[in-house]
């Protein structure tokens, strides 16, 4: 049941796109929403890891500059898309990253080459061609490929984040560590495009940027955590669902048959590319774990208990 917080999670990662736009539509700039994206994340963590006396000390600078250079380019470029796009067609973009995953192992060669990689990737981009096509304007095709090349990123991101896992590197460190660069480049960018008055609104989308996507973050990391990591990696899919709701009751965005086919296909070949490698790390595991006795096999079932 812990993976259904992924559920919550998904409502709040499209009420925060959904916000970046409004945002976007009353005059605030995108350095004003990728700060306000940050900023609730680096206080609380900040307060909590000083009241829990906690080390903001990582164990790889090297593999924080990469994940944090692949991770804010891909929320910038996201925050762009869903400053010019409708919801569901920015949403469904930035959910490409694990075909970029999957495309990436395929030119690998060898074993990662298998059908169903292939299927997923080809399926996967078959539906980015269809939500563009009906919902993306000339005028669009830019922030069309800037949101997809975000995804790209996002990607990237992802991977650098399994490494971080690996070196045993918390997950609230490399949120802190992110959210500080994010405000970071947040600030740099409003050195070089300046403050803008905004008025109330635009100021309560922002606030609702930050509190959204904390509540998000936090969901998601409690859904990973505790719940199954492939049931939650499914459910992260809904997102697209719920934004394609939002952008229908807030915009008027009503996505056509083939829009809403290329949806489910981008979900479909995403949640085949999860289950394909969360197969191959239980296959993975399986083969590199030394043979037990009996005994310690029943004491390894009594922990899984």
């Amino acid at each position: 049941m812990q993976s259904l917080w992924m559920l919550l999670a998904s409502i709040m990662f499209a009420g925060m796109g959904a916000c970046v736009k409004v945002a976007a539509d009353y005059g605030a700039s995108l350095p004003h929403v990728v700060l306000f994206r940050g900023i609730p994340s680096v206080l609380l963590l900040f307060i909590w890891t000083q009241a829990t006396h906690r080390s903001l000390i990582p164990t790889s600078w090297k593999l924080h500059f990469w994940r944090n250079l692949a991770g804010v380019t891909a929320m910038w470029f996201g925050f762009f898309a869903l400053s010019h796009l409708p919801l569901s067609t920015a949403v469904s973009l930035n959910y490409t990253a694990p075909l970029f995953i999957a495309a990436w192992m395929l030119s690998r060669g060898g074993n990662q080459r298998d059908p169903v990689r292939i299927v997923a990737v080809l399926l996967g981009f078959l539906g980015v061609l269809a939500v563009l096509r009906p919902s993306v304007e000339h005028e669009h095709f830019l922030a069309a490929a800037i949101g997809l090349v975000g995804g790209a990123m996002a990607a990237v991101a992802m991977m650098q984040i399994r490494q971080l896992g690996r070196v045993g590197e918390p997950e609230w460190r490399t949120v802190f560590i992110f959210s500080c660069a994010v405000c970071l480049t947040g600030m740099v960018g409003l050195l070089f495009d300046g403050w803008r008055d905004i008025g109330l609104r635009a100021w309560l989308a922002l606030v609702g940027v930050g509190v959204f996507g904390l509540v998000g973050q936090l969901a998601m990391t409690r859904a990973f955590g505790l719940g199954s990591a492939l049931l939650t990696a499914a459910l992260q899919y809904t997102t697209i669902i719920f934004a394609a709701v939002l952008g229908i009751i807030f915009w008027g965005d009503l996505p056509d048959v083939i829009a809403w086919a290329g949806m489910g296909l981008i979900i479909a070949s995403g949640l085949l590319s999860v289950w394909r490698t969360y197969s191959e790390d239980r296959i993975m595991r399986g083969l590199t774990a030394a043979p037990a006795t009996t005994v310690d096999a029943e004491i390894q079932e009594t922990r899984r208990v």
